[in-house]
């Protein structure tokens, strides 16, 4: 059984290489609730991961270490273990999803660790892993599912209760359950009147599935841009956990996740990864009551890839109304997209690009669609440039 003393010796031993990352006071999140940001996306290696693969890493015996070590990572448990296995001058392999991130793996590798990229989800660099510590003999370092690495994860609910002492609720990302089976623990321990919600994406919902049916369950395959939360079952331990300690698990979905990511970046100077926004997307959407309570976000880690990031900043935006289009059926005639652009200007509103497409089915000989892409303010915005265009007799198509 996971006590409350292992997790303050874990605390001990991570000052030799964790930080005790800060937590930033975030106003304007969500208006109706008072809201504080866990920045672990800032510790050594962009991610939380380093607190659990270093304690259980730390704790291996000399003939465990002589062996080597084997873990599976969707990229942030990768980095913890390489790192944590330089500094003691172990071997280590780790399996890594083929999808993940470039810059996760090739962090991994900097570390000195052997990557083996596997083909699938987090869950088939598991099994591939696990057959890896059969034929080896390699000491496997699981991600969540071990007592050793919930306990250094579980730091970061030490240091929550004693940054926030009055705090009334911690939203967590959920992927296997480790980083949430350490922190409610914690929590629930030193202050049990604290709420502790965990966050899933809606395209990985295992840990609500597994709750509903009773037992760890497995889903058939995930699907989202939080890869670090991509897992298809939790695991025993973790689950029983959750079930105890935490109040309940909710999901976001792939445009709030989005949104969030969009608005750390723009009012936090922050940048978080698919799994380190889930708690703040839930904030934002208001997942759980919030109204009036003092919260705190965990923002789980901050590596994720520039090329998704991009995408993820245009999702961010049509969610949020901050950029839209249209497309309007015009009588092909010269001044048309005169008379379109300066209502939109008119507006404030800022075109970004036009398309013309003379050949549209439906559409009459003499007319066209025009497509029209903008930077808008918000939805309200977008639907008062709506409302002009129609007025002036233009004919909206979607």
């Amino acid at each position: 059984m996971l006590t409350i003393d292992k997790v303050y010796d874990a605390s001990k031993v991570l000052k030799e290489v964790a930080l005790q990352t800060e937590i930033i006071h975030a106003a304007n999140i969500n208006p109706d609730c008072d809201i504080y940001l866990k920045t672990e996306n800032l510790q050594v290696t962009g991610s939380f991961k380093v607190r659990g693969a270093y304690y259980k890493i730390h704790n291996l015996t000399e003939e465990e270490r002589s062996h080597g070590v084997i873990a599976c990572s969707a990229g942030n448990h990768a980095q913890g273990v390489a790192l944590a296995a330089a500094k003691g001058s172990i071997d280590a392999v780790i399996c890594i999803p083929s999808g993940a991130p470039l810059s996760k793996v090739e962090a991994t590798r900097k570390y000195g660790a052997n990557v083996e990229l596997v083909e699938g989800v987090y869950d088939d660099a598991y099994r591939r892993a696990c057959e890896i510590q059969k034929e080896s003999g390699r000491i496997f370092i699981h991600p969540f599912n071990d007592e050793d690495v919930i306990a250094g994860q579980g730091t970061i609910g030490l240091e929550i209760v004693t940054q926030i002492p009055d705090v009334d609720v911690v939203l967590v990302p959920i992927g296997g359950g480790g980083l949430i089976s350490g922190v409610s623990f914690a929590v629930k321990s030193l202050y049990p009147k604290c709420k502790v919600y965990g966050v899933q994406a809606e395209g990985a919902p295992s840990m609500v599935r597994s709750l509903k049916s009773g037992e760890p369950t497995e889903l058939s395959g995930v699907s989202t841009v939080a890869d670090g939360i991509a897992v298809k079952k939790p695991g025993d331990l973790t689950f029983q956990m959750v079930h105890d300690y935490v109040d309940d698990v909710v999901t976001v979905s792939e445009d709030e996740i989005a949104t969030a990511i969009l608005t750390l970046i723009e009012r936090q100077k922050l940048i978080a990864e698919g799994a380190g926004a889930v708690a703040v997307a839930a904030a934002m959407f208001n997942k759980v009551d919030l109204k009036g309570k003092k919260v705190v976000c965990l923002i789980s880690g901050g590596n994720i890839d520039v090329n998704i990031l991009s995408r993820v900043i245009t999702r961010g935006l049509v969610k949020r109304g901050r950029s839209a289009s249209l497309t309007l059926s015009l009588t092909d005639k010269p001044g048309e997209l005169l008379k379109v652009s300066s209502i939109i200007a008119a507006t404030g509103a800022n075109i970004l690009g036009v398309n013309h497409n003379r050949s549209a089915l439906g559409t009459a000989i003499t007319a066209c669609e025009l497509e029209v892409s903008m930077e808008t303010r918000d939805h309200n915005h977008v639907a008062e440039i709506r409302k002009a265009l129609m007025e002036a007799g233009f004919q909206i198509v979607h």
